[in-house]
């Protein structure tokens, strides 16, 4: 059986549940988050924690079991403190320039590059070479933040290109002066 499928979920104040159908919501002071349960999962709603259990002893059931308690818990975190992402560009002439829901990334190519922000995610600049992307939806935090990165990752030999915040990136050593 899944350990993390036995947790229950605490529900923090201002934080409400409601199971529909197959459709359990989430509403609270950042938002609502909806999402569809498995059909090997059972979901209970107590008035101040959620519990997930399997419907039978099947090895899909117990790994579907862990995987919605978790989803379910990202929901709740999500609509109650909400998610952040950092990202800051290394690099001689690396930088990002918000402006209004478009973020202009200048990272080594002859041309700037221009992403548009998805409606449900906010971006702030922080700096010149950070930013930090928030939302409620944990999975769409990450997935436009990956993108981001995607557009110049970092590289080994120098460190140069967009990470996360407090990333390691392992350097390597180049080649040796010949002798």
């Amino acid at each position: 059986m899944s350990r993390i499928g036995n947790r229950k979920i605490a529900l923090p104040n201002g934080v409400s549940a409601e199971l529909n159908d197959n459709v359990i919501s989430v509403k609270g002071s950042k938002g609502t988050l909806n999402t569809t349960i498995n059909d090997l999962v059972l979901v209970n709603i107590n008035e101040d924690s959620i519990e997930t259990k399997a419907k039978n002893d099947s090895k899909e059931a117990n790994m579907n079991v862990g995987t919605m308690n978790s989803l379910i818990n990202n929901m709740v975190i999500g609509v109650s403190k909400g998610f952040s992402k950092g990202l800051e560009a290394v690099g001689v002439g690396y930088r990002f320039q918000v402006s209004g829901n478009k973020i202009n990334v200048t990272a080594g190519f002859s041309h700037p590059v221009v992403v548009e922000v998805p409606s449900d995610i906010k971006v702030e600049q922080v700096s010149n070479t950070e930013i930090t992307i928030n939302g409620i939806d944990k999975q769409k935090v990450a997935e436009f933040a990956a993108n981001i990165r995607k557009i110049r990752e970092p590289e080994p030999y120098k460190g140069k290109g967009i990470r996360y915040k407090g990333e390691y990136v392992r350097r390597k050593e180049g080649k040796k002066a010949a002798k």
